[in-house]
């Protein structure tokens, strides 16, 4: 800071302002204003604050008090300030020792004797104990004052500057005098010694002078916030800005978590201000390392795709390259229970997701949320790894990845926390590892502790009596006839023990099973077995992992037939219209058990398993067929059969998938459709009397009013229930008030469903949402609604793969779109098929030519179809 120097004015003397008595001198009173001092010293601080002066010294006491004269403006031809005090009646002169031939000294006494004729000032006829003020030094109850306040701004002049954020100001008009502490920050200070002598710690005194140079005995208003432990904190507002965020940005200060909670102006705004001068490593931060400065650009913020969830406060995601990493939310803590709660009930075992109050509510809280979505990660800091010490009962941690993970705008553990289902961690002041979001994580938990939600509720804890009937084997032999008769149950996959090994919570049941999937022999895992270890099987690992990427933490429906010795249940699992048994066998993973002949999938399975062996993909490697197996095949399948007929082109899926009608029976339907309106509106169903269940076939009102067979797919409540309409492939959500009973005359047992889904043939569907949205919008434009040719050229997972002809101009509706370079060829290896695969791959090689869409940057293929939105095929 620059120097600084006092200049007392010559020849004048103006009223003591008031003193207050030494706090260690109790005997003593305050010493009041004299008459006008407090005017003349608000006449000199309005004339002079801010502004330029020019001074003369005319005496130097041995002490090295300075007297002299003052003038505004660079030069001594600007007003003389000790006669402008005189001129105005608020200073008097020092005649003793005023020389006659003193030219300034007998000016001094002329303008006196005009102040006094014109009764200016303290020259004034009484009236003078007005001008003296009455100071409080001291408030007896200072939450009181502030809180009667209402945080409005309040006129004031900065008395005092202790250190940068820390004042002494005079409220007006009142005459309070009081210390306010800046809200939301802490500056460098003054430490006091033994001795009494003040050390300043680095850039104390750089702060202190920064505040002084702009508020030091300016009119300011301040907003008085809050008062803990007798410490005022405010807000002060001047016309030039706020000193608040002046002072982070310059880096003179740092934030403080516990007062920035009643910072009135943004909390926000003051950690953009301190991340600036951390970033630009200015005063006290130049030293500062980044928590993630190690980190790429790259690695710090990412999109990634949420596979599980590991605990209320920590997912697993899969990102671009495939890689799988563990994710844990920034600066939050998931419910937990106290030790001597834990080991209450130590005959029964201890199960976190469940014994844990709000745990359960807080794990489905971020699965229905999260669990196959693409997420927004923001990597805050590297919590470093941490080892066990033998004396704690502190357990190791390896490294983790602390992040702010966002979803639609919202910021994950700021929801959890808002809604009482986690607890926001205190750190130390100077740690700087926690959430780029900290902020608003304490405002969440303050709102939900002011709401009492979650674990700030003072209702009883939600119990969670969940069954574990895993290897029970009596108790699943009584649960197993109940699953039968279900048919179809819903379920959540809990964990995945292998390719074909699961274990699912019931939430009706509220139970937990073991579920084996049926119909399949997948590869076995490596496993213990007494003094030895059984070897995996080949592509064990592929199995799990392709099972857990496509069911983990997902709801599914599992149809029960039977259950083992071990009392695992055997049956039929099912995720959005995929048979996980059947997609294990198609993705060459598993064999078909002989146990399916007398399943309903078995024809699936079969020609699922077919076409894996004649890929030799995987578990069919080096599978060798017999050579008379092989004559048969090569005859059978010599010829690729072309039997094209008409079709009503009704629905077209996001996913690519395309529902018809067959021209043949569409007069049919229409009959059907005329006579059961016509029946419908002789008797009416009563509105809301029918209760949807899922499976269920009814009768549904569609947006134009008329009714349409469907089938209930699942029922949120009685205001959602998600339909299939049967005869036209669209789905919609409905209240139960726009369904009814079908008809029995117009069941599907007089007419089957009409609409038949299938999937395209030789083209591989873009797993990028954006570009299979593009190819979905060229369909509907061209095909929906609209007559075409159908030809089945083989089987898939859920549904047969055609190609589709238009049909005026016979052009492949497929193959368009290859030449378009809208998609890629899916290569097939099947004989029969290859004149076909070929005409499909040199329609590709066109587009790539011409460079069209996906192809315009090139052949991206090699090492970038992910960005692209294509797997390829390995």
């Amino acid at each position: 800071p620059p120097p600084e120097r006092q200049i007392n004015l010559s020849n004048i003397r103006t009223g003591a302002l008031a003193r207050r008595a030494p706090q260690s001198q109790p005997d003593q009173k305050d010493t009041p204003d004299e008459p006008y001092a407090f005017q003349a010293r608000e006449f000199l601080r309005k004339m002079l604050i801010g502004k330029e002066v020019c001074f003369t010294v005319e005496v130097k006491t041995v002490l090295g008090r300075e007297y002299g004269m003052v003038y505004l403006g660079r030069d001594t031809t600007g007003e003389n300030i000790a006669e402008s005090l005189v001129k105005e009646g608020l200073a008097n002169v020092r005649r003793e020792g005023i020389r006659g031939n003193n030219p300034d000294q007998v000016r001094l006494c002329d303008l006196e004797d005009q102040a006094k004729a014109s009764k200016k000032g303290m020259w004034a006829e009484g009236g003078a104990t007005n001008t003296v003020r009455d100071l409080k030094y001291s408030i007896d109850n200072p939450r009181n004052f502030v809180d009667s306040l209402h945080q409005k701004p309040v006129n004031a002049v900065i008395e005092h500057v202790r250190d940068g954020s820390m004042v002494r100001a005079l409220l007006l008009p009142d005459c309070y005098l009081v210390t306010v502490m800046l809200s939301g920050i802490k500056c460098p200070t003054f430490k006091r010694e033994m001795d009494g002598t003040e050390t300043p710690e680095p850039f104390a005194a750089e702060a202190k002078f920064f505040t002084e140079s702009r508020l030091l005995q300016r009119d300011v208003q301040i907003i008085l916030e809050s008062c803990p432990n007798q410490v005022i904190l405010g807000t002060i507002l001047h016309p030039n800005g706020n000193i608040t965020e002046l002072l982070l940005k310059e880096g003179f200060a740092r934030c403080v978590d516990w007062s920035m909670a009643v910072y009135t102006q943004g909390a926000e705004k003051l950690r953009a201000a301190e991340k600036s001068a951390k970033e630009r490593k200015v005063r006290i931060w130049k030293d500062y390392v980044a928590p993630t400065a190690n980190l790429d650009q790259k690695d710090r913020q990412f999109v990634a795709k949420v596979m599980q969830v590991v605990n209320a406060d920590a997912i697993v995601v899969k990102l671009n390259s495939g890689e799988y990493k563990t994710i844990h939310l920034s600066s939050i803590r998931p419910p937990r229970i106290e030790g001597e709660e834990k080991n209450k009930d130590k005959d029964k075992r201890f199960r976190p997701l469940y014994d844990i109050p709000y745990m359960f509510e807080a794990r489905e809280f971020m699965r229905k949320k999260l669990i196959g979505k693409k997420v927004n990660v923001t990597v805050d800091y590297i919590r470093a790894a941490t080892t066990a010490s033998e004396t704690s009962s502190v357990p190791a941690f390896a490294e983790r990845t602390c992040a702010t993970v966002s979803i639609g705008g919202i910021n994950i553990a700021e929801a959890l926390v808002s809604k009482g289902l986690a607890t926001v961690i205190r750190y130390r002041q100077d740690d700087d590892q926690r959430s780029s979001h900290y902020d608003e994580l304490l405002a969440a938990e303050a709102r939900a502790i002011k709401n009492g939600k979650g674990l700030h509720s003072k209702k009883e804890v939600p119990i969670h009596r969940v069954a574990d009937i895993s290897g029970e084997t009596q108790k699943a032999k009584q649960f197993l006839p109940f699953l039968q008769r279900a048919g179809r149950s819903e379920a959540v996959v809990e964990y995945v023990f292998s390719g074909s090994r699961l274990k699912l919570y019931m939430p009706k049941e509220t139970c937990l099973i073991t579920f084996l999937l049926a119909g399949i022999e997948c590869p076995r895992g490596s496993r213990n077995i007494p003094g030895n270890t059984q070897v995996a099987e080949p592509f064990s690992d592929e199995a799990m992992a392709f099972t857990k990427e496509l069911v983990l933490q997902r709801e599914v429906e599992v149809e029960v037939e039977s259950m083992d010795k071990a009392g695992n249940f055997i049956g039929w699992l099912h995720i959005e219209g995929v048979n996980l048994s059947v997609a294990l066998v198609e993705n060459a993973l598993s064999k078909v058990h002989f146990t399916a002949e007398r399943s309903s999938y078995y024809k699936t399975l079969a020609s699922g398993e077919e076409a894996a062996r004649l890929r030799k993909e995987k578990i069919w490697a080096n599978y060798e067929e017999k050579p008379v197996e092989e004559v048969v095949h090569v005859s059978e399948e010599k010829e690729r059969t072309a039997n094209y007929r008409a079709v009503y082109v009704t629905e077209i899926t996001d996913a690519m998938h395309f529902y018809t009608q067959d021209v043949e029976t569409g007069t049919q339907l229409e009959n059907l459709m005329e006579t059961m309106r016509s029946e419908i509106a002789s008797q009416p169903p009563v509105e809301g009397s029918y209760a949807a269940r899922r499976g269920d076939y009814c009768i549904a009102k569609f947006a134009d009013g008329e009714w349409y067979r469907a089938r209930v797919e699942k029922v949120e409540s009685p205001a959602k229930v998600h339909v299939f309409y049967i005869d036209y492939g669209n789905r919609e959500v409905v209240p139960s008030t726009r369904l009814a009973v079908i008809p029995p005359a117009f069941s599907t047992r007089t007419l089957a469903a009409q609409a038949t889904e299938y999937a395209f043939a030789y083209i591989q569907v873009p797993q990028d949402e954006d570009v299979r949205a593009e190819v979905v919008d060229n369909l509907v434009r061209d095909i929906q609604n609209t007559q075409c040719l159908l030809n089945v050229e083989y089987s898939g997972a859920s549904c047969p793969h055609v190609t589709l002809q238009f049909a005026d101009s016979k052009d492949d509706v497929g193959l368009n779109l290859v030449k378009e370079g809208m998609v890629m060829v899916e290569v097939r290896k099947e004989k029969h098929l290859q004149k076909m695969v070929t005409e499909y791959l040199n329609g590709q090689d066109s587009a790539k030519s011409a460079r069209l869409n996906i192809w315009r940057y090139g052949d991206f293929r090699d090492d970038d179809a992910d960005e692209f939105g294509y797997k390829l095929k390995k």
